[in-house]
Protein backbone atom coordinates (compact mmCIF):
# COMPACT_ATOMS: atom_id res chain seq x y z
CA UNK A 1 0.00 0.00 0.00
CA UNK A 2 1.55 3.53 -1.25
CA UNK A 3 2.26 6.44 1.76
CA UNK A 4 2.52 8.82 -1.11
CA UNK A 5 1.18 12.13 -0.70
CA UNK A 6 -0.63 13.62 -3.97
CA UNK A 7 0.47 16.62 -5.32
CA UNK A 8 -2.63 18.98 -4.89
CA UNK A 9 -2.94 21.50 -7.67
CA UNK A 10 -3.22 25.12 -6.65
CA UNK A 11 -6.20 27.10 -8.85
CA UNK A 12 -5.12 30.49 -10.10
CA UNK A 13 -5.74 33.37 -12.13
CA UNK A 14 -4.80 33.61 -16.38
CA UNK A 15 -3.02 37.07 -16.54
CA UNK A 16 -1.19 38.14 -19.38
CA UNK A 17 -0.15 34.56 -20.34
CA UNK A 18 0.91 33.62 -16.22
CA UNK A 19 -1.15 32.15 -13.43
CA UNK A 20 -0.97 34.58 -10.10
CA UNK A 21 -2.99 34.22 -6.93
CA UNK A 22 -5.73 36.90 -6.49
CA UNK A 23 -3.90 40.21 -5.31
CA UNK A 24 -6.25 40.15 -2.69
CA UNK A 25 -5.17 36.68 -1.43
CA UNK A 26 -9.22 35.30 -1.41
CA UNK A 27 -10.18 31.80 -2.30
CA UNK A 28 -13.62 29.73 -2.38
CA UNK A 29 -14.72 26.20 -2.49
CA UNK A 30 -15.15 25.23 -5.56
CA UNK A 31 -17.58 21.68 -5.18
CA UNK A 32 -19.23 19.13 -7.20
CA UNK A 33 -23.08 18.66 -8.11
CA UNK A 34 -23.46 16.60 -4.80
CA UNK A 35 -21.69 19.62 -2.37
CA UNK A 36 -18.55 17.95 -2.08
CA UNK A 37 -15.52 19.67 -2.14
CA UNK A 38 -13.24 20.30 -4.94
CA UNK A 39 -10.87 22.56 -5.00
CA UNK A 40 -9.78 25.82 -3.37
CA UNK A 41 -9.91 28.54 -6.23
CA UNK A 42 -8.94 31.75 -6.72
CA UNK A 43 -11.20 34.94 -5.99
CA UNK A 44 -10.18 37.76 -8.48
CA UNK A 45 -10.69 41.27 -7.27
CA UNK A 46 -10.76 44.75 -9.00
CA UNK A 47 -7.09 45.20 -8.95
CA UNK A 48 -7.40 41.48 -11.23
CA UNK A 49 -9.43 42.83 -13.34
CA UNK A 50 -7.60 46.38 -13.98
CA UNK A 51 -4.27 44.48 -14.20
CA UNK A 52 -6.30 41.47 -16.81
CA UNK A 53 -7.74 44.38 -18.90
CA UNK A 54 -4.28 46.34 -19.16
CA UNK A 55 -2.89 42.49 -20.20
CA UNK A 56 -6.04 42.70 -23.11
CA UNK A 57 -5.29 45.90 -24.61
CA UNK A 58 -1.14 45.31 -24.65
CA UNK A 59 -1.79 42.54 -26.66
CA UNK A 60 -4.41 43.63 -29.16
CA UNK A 61 -1.74 45.25 -31.35
CA UNK A 62 -0.02 42.11 -32.06
CA UNK A 63 -3.41 39.83 -32.08
CA UNK A 64 -5.35 41.69 -34.08
CA UNK A 65 -2.56 42.44 -36.84
CA UNK A 66 -1.88 39.12 -37.60
CA UNK A 67 -3.34 37.23 -40.38
CA UNK A 68 -6.47 35.82 -40.64
CA UNK A 69 -4.91 32.53 -41.75
CA UNK A 70 -2.27 32.41 -38.81
CA UNK A 71 -4.97 33.51 -36.12
CA UNK A 72 -7.11 30.83 -37.54
CA UNK A 73 -3.90 28.20 -37.08
CA UNK A 74 -3.18 29.42 -33.81
CA UNK A 75 -6.75 28.97 -32.59
CA UNK A 76 -6.74 25.47 -33.93
CA UNK A 77 -3.29 24.53 -32.08
CA UNK A 78 -5.88 25.29 -29.31
CA UNK A 79 -8.15 22.38 -30.30
CA UNK A 80 -5.45 20.26 -30.77
CA UNK A 81 -3.83 20.46 -26.87
CA UNK A 82 -7.89 20.23 -25.64
CA UNK A 83 -7.76 17.13 -27.49
CA UNK A 84 -4.92 16.19 -25.53
CA UNK A 85 -6.42 16.73 -22.71
CA UNK A 86 -9.60 15.26 -23.40
CA UNK A 87 -9.94 13.08 -20.26
CA UNK A 88 -9.53 15.70 -17.43
CA UNK A 89 -11.58 18.18 -19.24
CA UNK A 90 -14.47 15.06 -18.92
CA UNK A 91 -14.01 14.37 -15.43
CA UNK A 92 -13.95 18.53 -14.74
CA UNK A 93 -17.16 18.27 -16.89
CA UNK A 94 -18.92 15.42 -15.04
CA UNK A 95 -17.94 16.12 -11.42
CA UNK A 96 -18.87 20.15 -12.29
CA UNK A 97 -22.26 20.12 -13.88
CA UNK A 98 -23.13 16.48 -12.31
CA UNK A 99 -23.29 14.53 -15.65
CA UNK A 100 -22.62 10.70 -16.50
CA UNK A 101 -19.48 9.74 -17.90
CA UNK A 102 -21.05 9.43 -21.54
CA UNK A 103 -22.97 12.82 -21.39
CA UNK A 104 -19.51 14.65 -20.01
CA UNK A 105 -17.58 13.02 -23.12
CA UNK A 106 -20.70 14.50 -25.90
CA UNK A 107 -20.26 17.77 -23.95
CA UNK A 108 -16.07 18.05 -24.66
CA UNK A 109 -16.58 16.42 -28.24
CA UNK A 110 -19.24 19.67 -28.74
CA UNK A 111 -16.41 21.89 -26.75
CA UNK A 112 -13.66 21.05 -28.95
CA UNK A 113 -15.67 20.89 -32.36
CA UNK A 114 -16.82 24.13 -31.68
CA UNK A 115 -13.20 25.69 -30.97
CA UNK A 116 -12.44 24.08 -34.73
CA UNK A 117 -15.48 25.83 -35.81
CA UNK A 118 -14.74 29.49 -35.25
CA UNK A 119 -10.76 28.85 -36.04
CA UNK A 120 -12.04 27.84 -39.50
CA UNK A 121 -13.78 31.08 -39.86
CA UNK A 122 -11.24 33.68 -39.26
CA UNK A 123 -9.76 33.75 -42.93
CA UNK A 124 -13.60 33.57 -44.09
CA UNK A 125 -15.05 36.58 -42.37
CA UNK A 126 -13.73 39.28 -44.47
CA UNK A 127 -15.34 37.43 -47.51
CA UNK A 128 -18.91 36.96 -46.21
CA UNK A 129 -18.81 40.09 -44.19
CA UNK A 130 -17.02 42.14 -46.62
CA UNK A 131 -17.23 43.16 -50.43
CA UNK A 132 -16.88 45.81 -52.99
CA UNK A 133 -19.79 48.37 -52.82
CA UNK A 134 -20.77 50.20 -56.29
CA UNK A 135 -20.66 53.87 -56.13
CA UNK A 136 -21.32 56.52 -58.69
CA UNK A 137 -18.07 58.06 -59.28
CA UNK A 138 -14.49 56.58 -60.51
CA UNK A 139 -13.65 55.35 -57.26
CA UNK A 140 -13.37 51.68 -56.12
CA UNK A 141 -14.85 51.17 -53.05
CA UNK A 142 -14.64 48.51 -49.99
CA UNK A 143 -15.68 47.70 -46.54
CA UNK A 144 -14.32 44.69 -44.28
CA UNK A 145 -14.21 43.91 -40.71
CA UNK A 146 -12.15 44.74 -37.96
CA UNK A 147 -11.86 43.95 -34.34
CA UNK A 148 -13.03 46.16 -31.77
CA UNK A 149 -10.47 45.76 -29.35
CA UNK A 150 -11.13 44.66 -25.95
CA UNK A 151 -14.33 42.80 -25.13
CA UNK A 152 -15.18 41.72 -21.54
CA UNK A 153 -17.09 38.56 -21.37
CA UNK A 154 -19.23 36.58 -18.38
CA UNK A 155 -19.05 33.28 -19.12
CA UNK A 156 -22.37 31.30 -18.84
CA UNK A 157 -22.79 29.20 -15.24
CA UNK A 158 -24.09 26.62 -15.91
CA UNK A 159 -22.34 25.23 -19.00
CA UNK A 160 -18.58 25.14 -17.52
CA UNK A 161 -17.03 24.18 -20.90
CA UNK A 162 -19.22 23.73 -24.02
CA UNK A 163 -20.97 27.22 -22.92
CA UNK A 164 -17.54 28.75 -21.65
CA UNK A 165 -15.87 28.05 -25.79
CA UNK A 166 -18.93 29.37 -27.40
CA UNK A 167 -18.65 33.00 -25.41
CA UNK A 168 -14.69 32.57 -25.61
CA UNK A 169 -13.49 31.42 -29.33
CA UNK A 170 -15.73 33.76 -31.58
CA UNK A 171 -14.25 36.98 -29.75
CA UNK A 172 -10.44 35.58 -30.30
CA UNK A 173 -11.54 34.79 -33.78
CA UNK A 174 -12.32 38.15 -34.85
CA UNK A 175 -8.85 39.50 -34.02
CA UNK A 176 -10.42 40.62 -30.48
CA UNK A 177 -8.64 40.35 -27.47
CA UNK A 178 -10.17 39.38 -23.92
CA UNK A 179 -11.10 39.23 -20.38
CA UNK A 180 -12.93 36.37 -19.32
CA UNK A 181 -14.84 36.22 -15.98
CA UNK A 182 -15.48 32.17 -15.51
CA UNK A 183 -18.53 30.55 -13.87
CA UNK A 184 -18.17 30.72 -9.97
CA UNK A 185 -19.70 27.22 -9.25
CA UNK A 186 -17.73 25.83 -11.83
CA UNK A 187 -14.53 27.09 -12.52
CA UNK A 188 -12.16 23.95 -12.74
CA UNK A 189 -12.34 23.41 -17.04
CA UNK A 190 -11.85 26.83 -17.45
CA UNK A 191 -8.61 26.76 -15.43
CA UNK A 192 -7.79 23.67 -17.22
CA UNK A 193 -8.23 25.54 -20.76
CA UNK A 194 -5.99 28.69 -19.40
CA UNK A 195 -3.35 25.60 -19.02
CA UNK A 196 -4.38 24.75 -22.68
CA UNK A 197 -3.70 28.54 -23.70
CA UNK A 198 -0.53 28.99 -22.54
CA UNK A 199 0.88 25.61 -23.57
CA UNK A 200 -0.28 26.59 -27.25
CA UNK A 201 0.82 29.68 -29.65
CA UNK A 202 -2.05 32.52 -28.11
CA UNK A 203 0.06 35.36 -27.36
CA UNK A 204 0.34 36.44 -23.70
CA UNK A 205 -2.61 38.87 -22.54
CA UNK A 206 -4.76 37.98 -25.70
CA UNK A 207 -6.78 35.97 -23.14
CA UNK A 208 -6.88 36.73 -19.75
CA UNK A 209 -9.31 34.64 -17.01
CA UNK A 210 -10.56 35.54 -14.10
CA UNK A 211 -12.12 33.39 -11.40
CA UNK A 212 -14.35 34.63 -9.21
CA UNK A 213 -17.60 36.73 -8.79
CA UNK A 214 -19.38 38.31 -11.83
CA UNK A 215 -21.40 40.17 -9.56
CA UNK A 216 -18.69 41.74 -8.17
CA UNK A 217 -16.69 42.17 -11.70
CA UNK A 218 -19.13 42.55 -14.10
CA UNK A 219 -19.95 46.52 -12.95
CA UNK A 220 -16.45 47.54 -13.30
CA UNK A 221 -15.50 45.96 -16.49
CA UNK A 222 -19.35 47.35 -17.85
CA UNK A 223 -17.88 51.16 -16.83
CA UNK A 224 -14.53 50.49 -17.63
CA UNK A 225 -13.04 53.40 -20.07
CA UNK A 226 -10.66 50.86 -21.85
CA UNK A 227 -12.92 47.59 -22.20
CA UNK A 228 -14.84 48.27 -26.10
CA UNK A 229 -17.32 45.76 -25.32
CA UNK A 230 -18.70 43.34 -22.98
CA UNK A 231 -20.90 39.56 -23.53
CA UNK A 232 -23.39 39.90 -20.55
CA UNK A 233 -24.17 36.25 -21.21
CA UNK A 234 -23.21 35.03 -17.18
CA UNK A 235 -24.20 38.34 -15.73
CA UNK A 236 -26.23 37.14 -12.31
CA UNK A 237 -30.49 37.08 -12.63
CA UNK A 238 -31.96 40.48 -12.94
CA UNK A 239 -28.57 42.45 -12.87
CA UNK A 240 -28.03 42.58 -16.59
CA UNK A 241 -30.35 45.82 -17.22
CA UNK A 242 -27.92 47.42 -14.61
CA UNK A 243 -24.83 46.17 -16.37
CA UNK A 244 -25.25 47.21 -19.55
CA UNK A 245 -26.64 51.55 -18.09
CA UNK A 246 -22.92 51.07 -16.62
CA UNK A 247 -21.77 50.15 -20.28
CA UNK A 248 -24.01 53.06 -21.83
CA UNK A 249 -21.19 55.61 -20.21
CA UNK A 250 -18.51 54.40 -22.28
CA UNK A 251 -20.56 53.34 -25.28
CA UNK A 252 -19.38 50.13 -25.52
CA UNK A 253 -20.78 47.22 -27.64
CA UNK A 254 -22.91 44.86 -25.58
CA UNK A 255 -24.49 41.69 -26.12
CA UNK A 256 -27.26 41.13 -24.00
CA UNK A 257 -28.09 37.35 -22.25
CA UNK A 258 -30.82 35.61 -24.19
CA UNK A 259 -33.80 34.12 -21.80
CA UNK A 260 -33.72 30.54 -24.20
CA UNK A 261 -29.63 30.58 -24.59
CA UNK A 262 -29.66 27.54 -22.63
CA UNK A 263 -28.89 24.79 -25.77
CA UNK A 264 -24.97 25.56 -26.58
CA UNK A 265 -25.01 22.49 -29.22
CA UNK A 266 -27.05 24.68 -31.27
CA UNK A 267 -25.57 26.04 -34.21
CA UNK A 268 -24.52 29.12 -33.13
CA UNK A 269 -24.12 30.83 -36.77
CA UNK A 270 -21.68 34.30 -36.82
CA UNK A 271 -24.20 36.15 -34.00
CA UNK A 272 -21.33 36.24 -31.39
CA UNK A 273 -18.74 37.70 -33.85
CA UNK A 274 -20.37 40.13 -35.53
CA UNK A 275 -21.33 42.45 -32.34
CA UNK A 276 -17.51 42.68 -31.80
CA UNK A 277 -16.34 43.56 -35.21
CA UNK A 278 -16.74 46.82 -36.69
CA UNK A 279 -16.70 47.86 -40.81
CA UNK A 280 -14.10 49.74 -42.61
CA UNK A 281 -14.86 51.39 -45.79
CA UNK A 282 -12.24 52.18 -47.55
CA UNK A 283 -12.08 54.68 -51.06
CA UNK A 284 -9.88 54.52 -53.64
CA UNK A 285 -9.56 56.41 -57.48
CA UNK A 286 -9.86 53.95 -60.47
CA UNK A 287 -6.88 54.48 -62.32
CA UNK A 288 -4.20 55.75 -59.70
Amino acid sequence: MSDRLAVRKTYKLYVNGAFPRSESGRTYEVTDARGHFLANAAWASRKDARDAVVAARGAFPKWSTMTAYNRGQVLYRVAEVMEGRHAQFCDEVAAGEGLSSSKARAAVDAAIDRWVWYAGWTDKLAAVLGGANPVAGPYFDFSMPEPTGVVAVLAPQESSLLGLVSVLAPVLAGGNTTVLVTSKERPLPAVTLAEVLATSDVPGGVVNLLTGDSAELGPWLAEHADVDGIDLTGAPPGRAMEFEREAAGTVKRVVRPQANETDWTADPGLSRMTPFLETKTVWHPIGV
